[in-house]
């Protein structure tokens, strides 16, 4: 079941309402990264409380570990890792691409070893869409041939990604075939492809619209391209998807990206980036980013961010209301240099709670009219410095 209800826009932005299986997801939205049934580094609890409505699973890592098999038993995702909001499953598109030399793309699907245990598998579109259904995601993700922009040092030609868009085109109907097979009463999203070409774009854009999918998504960004030509496939593409379904713009980005997505009509973002960032100690925060491995935070005592309200900057608010306080800079700083795990733990809590925050003040401001506004101040906030 899918149902978007879209509740307000200004210019490309939208404000819409996503009504799924597992629950109601308010647009836009950023959804947290969970690869292997987890989103590294917290608690379904803590996800909860920072405010995530919908998080993601990975069709080919779940499908190594723990195997069909384990995930039947517990009749799906939601069940195995606790978590009872929506999901959104991909469709092991990208990790077939990022297996390069490991993997042989044919027309029927691709032939690739294990890099679990090295058996030799084969992944079609059929396969896939018979995972996500054991997996019970709300949505399922069409199985696309992720267009690379660069391979074997030479930048993709028009030609070749004309052949990967078209394959993948025929890869989403086969798709579709199977999913109404299998009779999944989740919502299947197709995925436009096209390089960094806006006429292929356009192309598979009109094929798969033809088709009538729920939703649809825009993939092949983030791939190795420079950051121009991602903002310039992301300026052309996501207005011109259909008004009246969501708009999923994968695997992007920075904060800065997420607004901009925006204000170009996406509804929906995914990154690693605020989770991986965490581990390596880079914080992003509304006057910019942070690297608290720097000398300069040794002995700080401010918080990362002294407008966030996570636990790592604000502490535990009471049943009374009274506030506990939060970590000092030159803690998390301390944390860090020990290799404690604590560090990466509170650094993912602010990151995705940042990244979440910023998606509910955008809410806000498409509520009230002033999307325009907002961008231009979240710009000037950024470029503060911390």
């Amino acid at each position: 079941m899918l149902q978007f209800d879209l509740l307000a826009t200004d210019g490309h932005a939208r404000r819409g309402r996503l009504t799924l299986n597992h629950g109601v997801v308010q647009t836009p939205i950023f959804m947290p990264v969970g690869t292997y049934g987890t989103v590294k580094g917290v608690t379904p609890r803590s996800l909860q409380e920072m405010g995530a409505q919908i998080i993601l699973g990975n069709t080919f890592h779940l499908w190594m570990r723990p195997g069909l098999d384990v995930l039947a038993q517990f009749g799906g995702l939601h069940r195995f890792e606790r978590w009872e909001r929506p999901i959104l499953t991909d469709s092991g598109g990208f990790q077939v691409w990022s297996l390069g030399e490991m993997r042989k793309i044919s027309e029927e699907g691709v032939k690739f070893a294990s890099p679990v245990n090295g058996d030799k598998l084969f992944l079609t579109p059929e396969v896939s869409m018979q995972i996500q259904t054991i997996l019970d995601s709300d949505i399922v993700m069409q199985f696309d041939e992720c267009t690379p922009y660069e391979t074997k040092g030479h930048i993709t030609t028009e030609a070749e990604a004309r052949v990967s868009m078209e394959l993948s085109l025929r890869w989403a109907r086969r798709c579709q075939a199977e999913f109404a097979r299998l009779a999944n009463p989740n919502a299947l999203f197709g995925i436009v492809q096209g390089g960094m070409f806006e006429h292929l774009r356009d192309e598979s854009l009109a094929a798969l619209v033809a088709m009538d999918f729920p939703g649809y998504a825009v993939g092949g960004v983030s791939v190795g391209e420079p950051k121009d030509e991602m903002l310039r496939i992301m300026a052309h593409t996501p207005h011109r998807l259909p008004a009246h379904k969501p708009r999923y713009l994968m695997g992007v980005g920075t904060p800065e990206d997420l607004v901009e997505g925006v204000a170009q009509g996406v509804d929906m973002f995914d990154c690693v980036m605020p989770t991986r960032n965490a581990r390596n100690g880079h914080l992003f925060t509304r006057y910019g980013d942070l690297k608290i491995r720097n000398a300069r935070h040794r002995s700080d005592q401010r918080p990362l961010d002294e407008t966030c309200t996570c636990y790592a900057c604000r502490g535990e608010t009471a049943a009374d209301g009274s506030v506990s306080g939060g970590f000092s800079r030159a803690y998390l700083h301390h944390l860090e240099r020990c290799g404690e795990m604590l560090a990466p733990m509170l650094a993912t809590i602010h990151n995705l709670h940042y990244y979440l925050n910023l998606m509910q003040e955008v809410r806000d401001a498409l509520d009230a009219g002033r999307f325009a506004a907002f961008r231009e101040q979240f710009r000037r906030d950024r470029a503060h410095g911390v």
